[in-house]
């Protein structure tokens, strides 16, 4: 066995180790407003619930480690004490990857991931209309846990009203865990469906992918591809180029003699099939044909 002490490793490494080492955790998807009323949408997985009387929720956006910066959530927690704490189903496990992109200040993770922005009755930040289930929350209090990167800010989070979607709910009023089918994040870019075990999202791009809200319209609004597919989509930087559709195109053609006349149907159908095996690139090019 390999033993360390804290103090002999980088805090990037240990880091690493901690974040494999307690596994899977659960995802706190969490909605703010900064006090301008901006709305900002952001995944944290330092989080889990500690009371039920009162119902106490902590979450801890952490300093960066890269340069000890603070996240847009803080501050928003910090100007404005109030938040929506949304669960991650597998149905949004991409589109919350997206929204932890590093969008600049003000630009709202809602549209970049494609998720609703639904409004709260107790609190002034949206909630995520996807999410199984929302909990509106007041901030009690922020707990600072060091001042250097890799420092937990513990913001403790009251319930004030709790929405949970009638698909997940037995006829008791109890939750359907399997209907739920939440996921969990783990080390490195692993994550764990909740009844299925784990699977990788690679981690969003540090050039910032477009965003489903820059989609092409044919393709947003698509019958056939889910939040999911849109998800993987909008974590590209840039979209191929015409030479680049053509040649995919004739190649393909060899394959499918029909594909330069197919229907978006037909296309977005066999790209959902290349973005199930994680080719987002051939999903693209098809796409855009």
């Amino acid at each position: 066995m390999i033993s360390f002490y804290p103090k002999d490793l980088s805090t990037g490494r240990l880091h690493g180790y901690l974040l494999s080492a307690v596994a899977p955790r659960p995802i706190a998807f969490a909605s703010t407003i900064d006090k301008e009323g901006n709305p900002n949408l952001s995944p944290f997985s330092f989080f889990n619930v500690f009371s039920a009387n009162p119902p106490i929720l902590i979450f801890s956006p952490a300093r960066r480690v890269r340069d000890n910066t603070t996240k847009h959530t803080l501050d928003n927690v910090e100007a404005v004490k109030e938040v929506v704490i949304n669960v991650v189903n597998y149905d949004i496990v991409h589109q919350m990857s997206l929204s932890s992109t590093e969008y600049p200040e003000q630009v709202n993770e809602f549209e970049k991931a494609g998720l609703t922005m639904l409004a709260s009755d107790e609190v002034k930040p949206f909630r995520v209309a996807e999410s199984p289930i929302q909990m509106e929350c007041r901030v009690n209090d922020i707990i600072k846990l060091g001042t250097e990167g890799g420092a937990g800010n513990l913001v403790i989070c009251e319930v004030l009203k709790l929405h949970v979607s009638d698909e997940v709910m037995n006829a008791d009023n109890t939750i359907n865990q399997e209907a739920l089918d939440l996921v969990a994040r783990a080390g490195g870019s692993y994550y764990s469906r909740a009844k299925k075990g784990f699977f990788e999202i690679p981690k969003p791009l540090h050039s910032l992918g477009i965003g489903v809200d820059s989609l092409p319209d044919h393709v947003k609004n698509s019958m056939i591809l889910t939040g999911n597919n849109l998800g993987m989509l909008a974590n590209v930087d840039k979209l191929p180029t015409d030479e680049e559709v053509h040649q995919f195109v004739n190649d393909l053609s060899e394959r499918y003699p029909d594909i330069k006349t197919a229907s978006h149907r037909q296309k977005h159908k066999l790209a959902q099939n290349y973005l199930s095996y994680g080719d987002v690139e051939s999903a693209w090019k098809l796409l855009l044909s």
